[in-house]
């Protein structure tokens, strides 16, 4: 059994290795899959397997491979300010990625079948506003989940522009799905065995693209109640921030641009710093794999069989760079929060500094 890309030692090498094969190919989700640590996720004790291109599975916590999560955000086309809805939204991991993208006048709703999923969400969102390192260079859509089935939204729901459904989809809940949709809208969702773009260009048309061959477990059928009627599930509301909130958005936001601006004229034309050390090169792995994990399929890609020529080479060329890097190898910095160094040496009250770095650990 293996995974669709090689095993990456931290978040960042596995994140290198999607890249290396076209599962990553833009830079918004790039950024988002670095800014969210996947073992922060997992349970302490399966961390060992968080760099693994694999799906993970414990009771009713299911995380999908990293693979397939980055096929899901390439395919949603996401841009600020839209609204989300994630149907088995899980962990909330794939919301939390989602949620940096769309930034702060975003929409980010997620829909739950399991209390116990949730509960573990709230407290991994928690988590990562609280101590990540990366939450400072994002302004952030903060998912809100509800628990229910997914195929008991109430009619009267609003619509969305992107929506995901984690678990297979059933032909006969198709249209079910589309009507989820605003105009212009756009749903991934496994369907018959493949992972399914489907993209609303008018009130009765659409456009359908199958991206990769897939097998989830299927979406749960309603439980009728008694009387015969369906449990409705009613989606969070639409809020609108408070002007304080906005305020905040709005000072960090200028906080954000001045240090920008003073990094441009720190380092003349604006070019960084050449880093001081290297990571190691990737090489191209020819992946001929079929992964099956608890219900859960997924045909790898398969590099070009030229790559195998130039093997040796990069191997050969791999060692020579790693010993011209050994003398002057150097550990990197620890990452520098400027926003949060800008924050406190404002003249301002505690309680307000505290307030713009959303009373952060860090």
């Amino acid at each position: 059994m293996g995974g669709a890309v090689s095993a990456g030692e931290d978040n960042d090498e596995l994140i290198d290795n999607l890249k290396e094969a076209q599962y990553i190919r833009t830079e918004l989700v790039e950024q988002a899959f670095r800014a969210i640590d996947r073992a922060d996720y997992y349970l302490e004790e399966f961390k060992d397997n968080a760099y693994k291109d694999l799906a993970w599975k414990h009771g009713n916590i299911h995380l999908s491979a990293p693979c397939i999560y980055s096929e899901v955000m390439e395919a949603l086309d996401l841009q600020p300010g839209l609204s989300f809805l994630n149907l088995g939204s899980g962990t909330g991991y794939l919301s939390s990625m989602v949620g940096l993208i769309l930034g702060p006048f975003g929409v980010n709703h997620g829909v739950e079948l399991h209390s116990d999923v949730i509960e573990y969400a709230k407290q991994k969102l928690d988590f990562f506003i609280k101590t990540s390192d990366s939450f400072d260079k994002f302004e952030f859509c903060e998912p809100s989940f509800v628990t229910g089935n997914c195929l008991e939204i109430s009619p009267d729901c609003t619509q969305y522009d992107r929506v995901y459904c984690g678990a297979g989809v059933q032909k006969e809940h198709e249209d079910y799905m589309k009507n989820l949709l605003k105009v212009g809208g756009i749903l991934v969702m496994p369907l018959e065995e493949k992972l399914t773009k489907i993209t609303r260009t008018g009130p009765s048309a659409w456009e359908t693209k199958k991206i990769l061959a897939v097998s989830f477990a299927p979406l749960i059928q309603p439980n009728q109640a008694d009387s015969g009627k369906s449990r409705l599930v009613h989606l969070p509301p639409v809020a609108v921030r408070s002007l304080q909130d906005l305020a905040r958005i709005a000072i960090r936001g200028t906080i954000k641009k001045i240090i920008h601006q003073e990094s441009l004229s720190k380092n003349g034309n604006g070019l960084k710093n050449p880093p001081r050390f290297k990571r190691r090169r990737l090489r191209r792995r020819r992946m001929e794999t079929i992964v099956f994990l608890d219900k859960e399929v997924f045909a790898s890609r398969i590099s070009n069989p030229s790559d195998d020529n130039n093997n040796s080479e990069e191997m050969e060329e791999e060692r020579r760079e790693e010993e011209e890097s050994k003398p002057s190898e150097l550990k990197p910095d620890p990452p520098v929060n400027f926003l949060r160094e800008k924050v406190l040496s404002l003249p301002l009250p505690d309680p307000l500094k505290y307030y713009l770095l959303y009373y952060r650990e860090k």
